[in-house]
């Protein structure tokens, strides 16, 4: 029940609208100070930004992951509704493969938003 209704506190506490799609969440979200973690040597992420955003007066934390694009420069950014402690866990291990911290620390959380890509 907690991951249904946390979703349902973003959507009509942050901006008021009845109904938002995955990039007005994402630039309601980018629109607080993140924390970015950089991933120069990964083949897969660019980089992953979190944010802690107060709705309500209760904390909902989020990553902000961009994938690179084959032979292109750019990235596709996809959200991420995380625990409190997702920040934390991955800062300590991205260092040594980005993918690996990213497959343990935030992909479980795939489901919570409904915007994250299927690896399937």
């Amino acid at each position: 029940m907690k991951n249904i209704l946390l979703p349902l506190i973003l959507i009509f506490g942050i901006s008021n609208l009845n109904a938002q799609s995955c990039q007005e969440v994402m630039e309601s979200v980018q629109s607080n100070y993140g924390t970015t973690y950089s991933s120069y040597n990964s083949d897969a992420i660019s980089k992953v930004t979190f944010y802690d955003v107060m709705v309500d007066y209760q904390y909902l934390y989020f990553a902000i992951v961009c994938f690179k694009q084959k032979n292109s420069y750019g990235c596709n950014e996809y959200i991420y509704q995380v625990s409190s402690n997702t920040k934390m866990n991955y800062s300590m291990n991205y260092s040594s493969s980005a993918g690996k911290a990213f497959w343990k620390y935030i992909e479980p959380y795939n489901s919570n938003l409904g915007c994250a890509p299927d690896f399937d």
